[in-house]
């Protein structure tokens, strides 16, 4: 079965609380790597609170993680190579209502992560996490159904359906559509943990 929201949220208090233990951050050193208050990471870590994409990109800046490394578990080298749709992690922004799947099989060891997002109409989400990441992160976004306005780099880039956008995460980012109908599409990304990257981008 899916998850639902519950067991999403539950999965993240654990992760995040996991992650940031085995990094040896306190709350505070987490809070201000991340610029999210200590108060927040303690409500997220005990379930209390369910965080926005925003908030997401920042403790994963602040970890050294992609986003979509929130949402899986340690890698294991016998586990599945396949991950069922069923079995694929869904999650939904609070504040855009906005769904990110992700497709990667979850403790399979690989380079890159795959996910699906659709972006409802009308809407917008912006990323401009402050700091140093421990990683840097290449991406590829193909739409799959509807438009969608993509914003790096100071530049707009105007996608429709089966248009695919390569880029670097290095700047701001903000991901628009401005259609009456919901935008879904593909985000395929690669972390380079030799390197580290000064960056504010993110995958919504």
């Amino acid at each position: 079965m899916e998850s639902n929201d519950a067991d999403i949220h539950a999965h993240l208090a654990t992760r995040l609380a996991r992650l940031r233990a085995e990094r040896g951050l306190t709350l505070d050193a987490l809070a201000e790597r991340a610029g999210v208050s200590r108060s927040m990471i303690s409500l997220i870590e005990r379930g209390k609170s369910s965080p926005t994409a925003a908030v997401l990109d920042r403790l994963a800046a602040g970890l050294g993680v992609t986003i979509a490394s929130l949402f899986a578990d340690d890698a294991r080298a016998d586990a599945s190579p396949v991950a069922r749709r069923a079995e694929q992690a869904t999650w939904r922004d609070p504040e855009t209502g906005y769904v990110r799947r992700n497709l990667s099989p979850p403790r399979h060891p690989s380079p890159i992560e795959l996910v699906e997002v659709v972006l409802p109409a009308g809407t917008r989400v912006a990323y401009d996490t402050p700091g140093t990441r421990a990683v840097g992160i290449s991406q590829q976004v193909w739409v799959l159904e509807g438009r969608l306005e993509l914003t790096t780099g100071g530049v707009t880039h105007a996608l429709d359906a089966g248009d695919c956008l390569a880029m670097r995460l290095d700047g701001p980012t903000a991901f628009r559509n401005p259609a009456d109908v919901d935008a879904r599409y593909l985000v395929a990304l690669a972390a380079d943990p030799a390197g580290r990257a000064s960056h504010r981008g993110a995958t919504p």
